[in-house]
């Protein structure tokens, strides 16, 4: 070998073994400041009342507590709810729509454009009728086709009444069973009628297999549905369910951390309740079974309103934010946290309600219950037939013999 291959060889090699120790360094230095962050984030002053540190909450006489790395079966518990829900819409949420006289219809593509398409996406959906003028001088085509192509590809982007159905039924099942389920694990219970009960004992209050399971499938549930927030029907209030289900795992995992199970599972009943009726009203509004719905919807909005309107504020935000003040003078700082999420979450109900007073107020005075959040399909009562393109041989696609829309109903 030669003088001058040894020497780049050595180059070479010094030049890796100072990257090798470089990503070491990077490495050891991420390690340090995870573990620096991860002490700080368990620091006992945060999470636990004066004397009182992470040792005592280890398992013994008969005592039973959370532990936080057991939050980590939420996950695949989380994936295990996405099948039994795939399987639940489409063997029983399905033939349930089918017999309630849903259909599903396979809406019409709009042919490809690429013209269209793109102004579509980056520009507008809903274009005023001087661009639409534009595009059809653009593509060779007519004012309705173009009119069409957009109502039809809009259409697109919209689920379908079946999938809406699907979604619904989806919630109003775990809605409802939770509910239950709840119900079943509260009502022996004293803190359920003396929420004072919550507090004594505090923080040496054992685990009950019935709060590990309650907790295990409600933050899980909320996992799921963020796994699926891409593909679920999306509304106008779209960023407000992101940051609901965010505050609702945050507040379940902190709780379980904290070891304030009672109040948790109390929280997580009030909820529950109510939005079983909502999702209810939904199914039997696609449907289109409209007295039912609209009875639903009354019964939802009733309860809505007791429990987030009235329970939630005036009996668990008092218990989080005034008892725990009897209890000790020095309110620890998972306290101040705790109760800002409880306040975020209060925050979002209060939006929620009004939403639904305007859906009340319209449907007193104008017999009308639409949704504001969803958007509706288009009617596409026009036929390609009955236009054809004005000039022939346009490269977009919108001449030539071909029209401009795909014909066929899929």
């Amino acid at each position: 070998m030669s003088t001058v291959s040894i020497y780049v060889c050595a180059v070479v090699l010094r030049s890796f073994t100072f990257n090798i120790n470089r990503i070491n360094y990077a490495l050891m230095s991420m390690a340090h400041i995870l573990k620096t962050l991860n002490s700080w984030f368990w620091w006992e002053n945060i999470w636990m009342p004066v004397n009182v540190t992470w040792a005592h909450f280890v398992d013994r006489d008969g005592l039973v507590f959370p532990k936080p790395h057991q939050l980590y079966a939420t996950i695949p518990y989380a994936f295990i709810l996405l099948i039994i829900r795939f399987f639940s819409e489409r063997y029983v949420a399905i033939p349930l729509a089918k017999a309630l006289g849903i259909k599903n219809v396979r809406r019409v593509k709009p042919q490809p454009n690429p013209v269209l398409e793109s102004y579509f996406r980056e520009c507008s959906k809903h274009p005023s009728q001087s661009e639409i003028q534009g595009l059809a001088k653009k593509c060779n085509c007519t004012v309705r086709l173009v009119e069409k192509w957009f109502r039809r590809r809009r259409n697109l982007e919209i689920p379908t009444v079946l999938r809406k159905f699907q979604e619904a039924f989806w919630r109003f099942s775990f809605y409802l069973t939770s509910s239950i389920a709840g119900f079943i694990f509260l009502y022996d219970k004293p803190w359920f009628y003396d929420i004072w009960q919550t507090w004594v004992g505090y923080p040496f209050q054992t685990l009950l297999p019935s709060q590990y399971w309650y907790y295990m499938a409600e933050i899980s549930f909320y996992w799921s549905l963020l796994f699926t927030l891409g593909i679920d029907n999306k509304r106008k209030d779209f960023l407000a369910h992101v940051v609901h289900h965010l505050a609702a795992i945050g507040l379940m995992s902190g709780s379980w951390c904290g070891n304030y199970v009672r109040l948790g599972t109390l929280v997580m009943f009030v909820h529950d309740t109510a939005d079983f009726w909502l999702e209810a009203a939904k199914m039997f509004n696609y449907a289109r079974w409209e007295k039912t719905c609209n009875m639903l919807f009354i019964i939802f909005s009733i309860a809505f309103f007791i429990t987030r309107i009235i329970l939630f504020p005036f009996w668990i935000l008092r218990a989080t934010l005034y008892q725990p003040t009897y209890y000790s003078t020095t309110p620890v700082i998972a306290y101040f946290l705790f109760n800002g999420q409880l306040l975020i979450l209060q925050g979002l109900h209060l939006y929620w309600g009004y939403l639904i007073f305007k859906i009340l107020r319209r449907f007193i005075f104008l017999k009308d219950l639409k949704d504001d959040r969803s958007d509706e399909e288009e009617e596409d009562s026009v036929t390609d037939n009955e236009e054809e393109p004005a000039k022939n041989g346009n490269k977009n696609g919108c001449g030539s013999s071909k029209h401009l829309l795909n014909s066929s109903h899929h």
